[in-house]
């Protein structure tokens, strides 16, 4: 009897262990840092070394783990790339944003030609969706979307709490397939909408055209990857044309890469004059980047640059050059006023994040990005001149060039 009562109190006393053994660890667990109970993520070091407290996004992590019903249904990189989107959300700038591997792709397609939309620039300004430039003869043309209209839906869609890129996804679509955009214009009462049909977008890049003045015009549709070779074509035309009145149409131009807008004005001028700085405020660095020197027009060139609401980004760099220099003179309305610079950094190979790394500023120091570039001659293009087909801008440009007063050069 002696010797059971004996077993019996070691296993009583076995199992008590035991228990707290257990009762120890799940304390032990749940009182340790939430980073620690995430098992399932590797990299979770902070290389950082900085004092910022990131316990409360692990917690976060860990109570929904154990408290959200579906936390099963969102897997964990999932989890990661939401969180990459909001700390690039809490910059608060419209330009950077985090693209997963599917925005990644439709990102990639889009820079690379041709895609299925309406074909217009949409950018963030006063925090509104705001139509850039519609890309002439696309389907957002031929509708009659103009530079400066808000989009406040896309179809049913509230545009206030959408990304650039989630509204451009939304736009885009499959050839055929209609979107509605319900838009409002500065000078209307009310709101209106417009239905498109989407279609392959194919913009041609440089149009030239010598008039019966023997005036020479070349427009600029955008700033491609090929756009620098057009436009030196273009310029072969006009010499070839022998005549010394030029209008650069850039009206409607969304901009695209620098390197083309710093190729073309090196047509203009001397070598290493600048073109446009890159001012970074977060180091207190700038860069300037220079003319490449082609050079080739003489003081005796006539020339005038159109721009409106919808010249944007390299458009403005390139006007804002030839109106800091005194090459040429500026005649339409305010441009856009988007004069940041971003950069395209590959976080993992299918993901990347676009990031704000500065802002540019024209040779004399005007932030591009603060209201735009103003002309020397401002002249309005209204409704009523569209539907009438009259342009009041360019008959302004034709003025001036057949009535020319030389510019005075500027020393920069």
């Amino acid at each position: 009897m002696l010797k059971y009562l004996k077993t019996k109190s070691i296993i009583i006393t076995f199992f008590l262990v035991l228990i707290f053994f257990i009762l120890g660890i799940y304390i032990g667990f749940h009182n340790q840092p939430s980073i620690n109970k995430i098992t399932t993520v590797s990299g979770k070091e902070n290389p950082a070394t900085n004092l910022t407290d990131f316990s409360p996004f692990w917690k976060a992590w860990d109570t929904i783990d154990q408290k959200y019903p579906d936390a099963k249904k969102v897997n964990d990189q999932q989890r990661v790339y939401g969180a990459i989107s909001g700390l690039v959300g809490s910059l608060n700038d419209p330009y950077s944003v985090f693209f997963n591997p599917e925005e990644t792709k439709s990102f990639e397609d889009d820079i690379a030609g041709s895609f299925s939309g309406i074909g217009v620039e949409v950018g963030i300004k006063n925090k509104i969706l705001t139509v850039i430039a519609p890309l002439k003869d696309t389907p957002g043309y031929r509708a009659g979307l103009k530079s400066g209209d808000k989009i406040l839906k896309i179809d049913k869609t509230v545009t206030s709490d959408l990304s650039i890129e989630e509204a451009v996804k939304m736009i885009h679509g499959e050839k055929g397939t209609t979107v509605t955009l319900t838009i409002f214009r500065e000078g209307e009462k009310d709101s209106r909408e417009i239905k498109i049909v989407r279609d392959i977008i194919n913009v041609p890049i440089v149009e030239t055209k010598l008039r019966p003045d023997g005036i020479f015009v070349i427009t600029l549709n955008s700033f491609s990857v090929n756009s620098a070779e057009l436009f030196r074509n273009a310029l072969k035309e006009f010499t070839d044309a022998k005549t010394d009145k030029l209008i650069l149409n850039l009206r409607g131009n969304p901009g695209g890469y620098l390197d083309s807008a710093v190729s073309m004005a090196s047509w203009f001028l001397p070598s290493g004059k600048t073109v446009v700085i890159e001012d970074s405020n977060n180091n207190k660095k700038t860069k300037n980047y220079r003319s490449e020197g082609y050079n080739i027009f003489t003081d005796k060139l006539k020339f005038v640059i159109l721009i409106d609401k919808g010249s944007a980004s390299a458009s403005e760099i390139l006007a804002g050059a030839m109106q800091d220099y005194g090459i040429a003179k500026l005649v339409g309305e305010q441009s856009y006023g988007k004069g940041s610079v971003q950069e395209v950094v590959n976080l993992t190979p299918d993901t990347i994040l676009k990031i704000t790394i500065a802002k540019w500023l024209t040779p004399k120091g005007t932030s591009i990005s603060e209201k735009g570039l103003t002309p020397d001659y401002k002249v309005e293009l209204t409704q009523k001149d569209f539907d009438e087909k009259k342009d009041p801008q360019i008959d302004k440009a034709v003025e001036l060039l057949m009535n020319w007063s030389p510019i005075v050069k500027n020393k920069i």
